[in-house]
Protein backbone atom coordinates (compact mmCIF):
# COMPACT_ATOMS: atom_id res chain seq x y z
CA UNK A 1 0.00 0.00 0.00
CA UNK A 2 1.23 3.47 -0.90
CA UNK A 3 2.70 5.40 2.06
CA UNK A 4 0.41 8.38 1.34
CA UNK A 5 -2.65 6.13 1.53
CA UNK A 6 -1.42 4.70 4.85
CA UNK A 7 -0.83 8.19 6.26
CA UNK A 8 -4.25 9.38 5.12
CA UNK A 9 -6.01 6.37 6.62
CA UNK A 10 -4.05 6.83 9.82
CA UNK A 11 -5.13 10.48 10.01
CA UNK A 12 -8.76 9.52 9.40
CA UNK A 13 -8.67 6.78 12.04
CA UNK A 14 -6.94 8.98 14.62
CA UNK A 15 -9.44 11.79 14.01
CA UNK A 16 -12.31 9.34 14.32
CA UNK A 17 -11.02 7.94 17.63
CA UNK A 18 -10.47 11.46 18.95
CA UNK A 19 -14.03 12.45 18.07
CA UNK A 20 -15.45 9.13 19.25
CA UNK A 21 -13.89 9.65 22.68
CA UNK A 22 -15.99 12.81 22.98
CA UNK A 23 -19.30 11.94 21.35
CA UNK A 24 -21.52 9.15 20.07
CA UNK A 25 -21.01 7.83 16.55
CA UNK A 26 -24.35 9.24 15.40
CA UNK A 27 -23.24 12.78 16.29
CA UNK A 28 -20.01 12.71 14.27
CA UNK A 29 -20.28 14.41 10.89
CA UNK A 30 -18.05 13.81 7.91
CA UNK A 31 -17.27 17.54 7.83
CA UNK A 32 -16.14 17.48 11.46
CA UNK A 33 -14.08 14.35 10.88
CA UNK A 34 -12.43 15.83 7.79
CA UNK A 35 -11.66 19.07 9.63
CA UNK A 36 -10.07 17.12 12.49
CA UNK A 37 -8.10 14.89 10.09
CA UNK A 38 -7.21 17.91 7.92
CA UNK A 39 -8.41 16.25 4.73
CA UNK A 40 -11.04 16.99 2.08
CA UNK A 41 -14.37 15.23 2.01
CA UNK A 42 -13.48 13.69 -1.33
CA UNK A 43 -10.41 12.14 0.29
CA UNK A 44 -12.57 10.61 3.01
CA UNK A 45 -15.05 9.24 0.46
CA UNK A 46 -12.25 7.70 -1.58
CA UNK A 47 -11.54 5.46 1.43
CA UNK A 48 -14.93 4.94 3.11
CA UNK A 49 -18.60 5.05 2.11
CA UNK A 50 -19.74 6.86 5.25
CA UNK A 51 -19.03 7.23 8.97
CA UNK A 52 -20.56 3.79 9.68
CA UNK A 53 -18.31 2.12 7.12
CA UNK A 54 -15.31 3.74 8.84
CA UNK A 55 -16.53 2.64 12.27
CA UNK A 56 -17.15 -0.91 11.06
CA UNK A 57 -13.67 -1.05 9.53
CA UNK A 58 -12.01 0.10 12.76
CA UNK A 59 -14.12 -2.28 14.86
CA UNK A 60 -13.16 -5.20 12.64
CA UNK A 61 -9.47 -4.27 12.90
CA UNK A 62 -9.67 -4.17 16.70
CA UNK A 63 -11.34 -7.58 16.90
CA UNK A 64 -8.79 -9.02 14.45
CA UNK A 65 -6.01 -7.58 16.58
CA UNK A 66 -7.41 -9.24 19.72
CA UNK A 67 -7.70 -12.61 17.98
CA UNK A 68 -4.34 -12.34 16.19
CA UNK A 69 -2.56 -11.60 19.48
CA UNK A 70 -3.46 -15.02 20.86
CA UNK A 71 -0.19 -16.88 21.26
CA UNK A 72 -1.79 -20.32 21.49
CA UNK A 73 -5.15 -20.29 19.69
CA UNK A 74 -5.04 -24.08 19.53
CA UNK A 75 -5.11 -24.13 23.35
CA UNK A 76 -8.87 -23.56 23.32
CA UNK A 77 -9.56 -27.29 23.57
CA UNK A 78 -6.34 -28.64 25.08
CA UNK A 79 -5.87 -25.89 27.69
CA UNK A 80 -9.08 -23.83 27.91
CA UNK A 81 -7.90 -21.94 31.00
CA UNK A 82 -4.75 -20.77 29.19
CA UNK A 83 -6.81 -19.80 26.15
CA UNK A 84 -9.21 -17.77 28.31
CA UNK A 85 -6.32 -15.99 30.02
CA UNK A 86 -4.71 -15.14 26.67
CA UNK A 87 -8.03 -13.96 25.20
CA UNK A 88 -8.79 -11.60 28.07
CA UNK A 89 -5.18 -10.44 28.24
CA UNK A 90 -5.36 -9.54 24.55
CA UNK A 91 -8.72 -7.88 25.11
CA UNK A 92 -7.35 -5.85 28.02
CA UNK A 93 -4.33 -4.74 25.97
CA UNK A 94 -6.86 -2.97 23.71
CA UNK A 95 -9.26 -1.98 26.51
CA UNK A 96 -9.07 1.82 26.18
CA UNK A 97 -9.56 1.68 22.42
CA UNK A 98 -12.37 -0.87 22.79
CA UNK A 99 -14.16 1.28 25.38
CA UNK A 100 -13.99 4.25 23.00
CA UNK A 101 -14.86 2.65 19.67
CA UNK A 102 -17.49 0.23 21.00
CA UNK A 103 -19.32 2.70 23.23
CA UNK A 104 -22.95 3.77 23.02
CA UNK A 105 -25.00 2.14 20.31
CA UNK A 106 -21.94 0.21 19.08
CA UNK A 107 -21.45 -1.65 22.37
CA UNK A 108 -23.14 -4.84 21.17
CA UNK A 109 -20.97 -4.96 18.04
CA UNK A 110 -17.88 -5.97 20.01
CA UNK A 111 -19.27 -9.27 21.22
CA UNK A 112 -21.08 -9.95 17.94
CA UNK A 113 -17.81 -9.53 16.01
CA UNK A 114 -15.84 -11.42 18.65
CA UNK A 115 -18.24 -14.36 18.41
CA UNK A 116 -17.90 -14.45 14.61
CA UNK A 117 -14.09 -14.33 14.83
CA UNK A 118 -13.83 -16.86 17.65
CA UNK A 119 -16.16 -19.26 15.87
CA UNK A 120 -14.11 -18.89 12.69
CA UNK A 121 -11.02 -19.77 14.74
CA UNK A 122 -12.75 -22.71 16.43
CA UNK A 123 -14.14 -24.01 13.12
CA UNK A 124 -10.64 -23.91 11.64
CA UNK A 125 -9.65 -26.51 14.25
CA UNK A 126 -12.99 -28.35 14.24
CA UNK A 127 -14.86 -27.86 10.95
CA UNK A 128 -17.38 -30.50 12.02
CA UNK A 129 -18.73 -28.06 14.64
CA UNK A 130 -19.82 -25.54 12.02
CA UNK A 131 -23.10 -27.28 11.10
CA UNK A 132 -23.79 -28.75 14.53
CA UNK A 133 -26.53 -26.66 16.23
CA UNK A 134 -25.74 -27.97 19.73
CA UNK A 135 -22.04 -27.10 19.41
CA UNK A 136 -22.96 -23.64 18.07
CA UNK A 137 -25.33 -23.00 20.96
CA UNK A 138 -22.69 -24.08 23.49
CA UNK A 139 -20.06 -21.88 21.82
CA UNK A 140 -22.38 -18.85 21.64
CA UNK A 141 -23.30 -19.29 25.29
CA UNK A 142 -19.66 -19.58 26.32
CA UNK A 143 -18.56 -16.56 24.25
CA UNK A 144 -21.42 -14.22 25.17
CA UNK A 145 -21.64 -15.46 28.75
CA UNK A 146 -17.89 -15.14 29.29
CA UNK A 147 -17.78 -11.64 27.87
CA UNK A 148 -20.74 -10.31 29.86
CA UNK A 149 -19.62 -12.07 33.05
CA UNK A 150 -16.24 -10.39 32.64
CA UNK A 151 -17.73 -6.96 31.88
CA UNK A 152 -20.12 -7.10 34.84
CA UNK A 153 -17.60 -8.46 37.38
CA UNK A 154 -14.21 -7.00 36.46
CA UNK A 155 -14.45 -4.77 39.53
CA UNK A 156 -13.70 -7.90 41.62
CA UNK A 157 -10.25 -8.01 40.07
CA UNK A 158 -9.32 -8.99 36.55
CA UNK A 159 -7.15 -11.95 37.58
CA UNK A 160 -9.82 -13.49 39.77
CA UNK A 161 -12.57 -13.02 37.17
CA UNK A 162 -10.42 -14.44 34.36
CA UNK A 163 -9.46 -17.39 36.56
CA UNK A 164 -13.11 -18.24 37.23
CA UNK A 165 -13.96 -17.78 33.55
CA UNK A 166 -11.09 -20.13 32.69
CA UNK A 167 -12.61 -22.80 34.89
CA UNK A 168 -16.02 -22.25 33.30
CA UNK A 169 -14.46 -22.49 29.82
CA UNK A 170 -12.82 -25.75 30.86
CA UNK A 171 -16.20 -27.16 31.92
CA UNK A 172 -17.88 -25.84 28.78
CA UNK A 173 -15.27 -27.49 26.54
CA UNK A 174 -16.16 -30.83 28.10
CA UNK A 175 -19.70 -30.36 26.75
CA UNK A 176 -18.24 -30.14 23.25
CA UNK A 177 -16.69 -33.62 23.44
Amino acid sequence: MDIRVKKTRSCIINAFIELRSKKPLEKITIKELCDTAMINKSTFYSHYDDIYDLSDSIETEIVSSVINNLEHPEALFEQPTLFTQELFSSYLANDALIQTVFSGTRQGELIRKMEASLKELIFSFHPEYQQDPIKNIILSHAIYGGYYAFAENRNYGVNMVVSVLGEITETTCKLLE
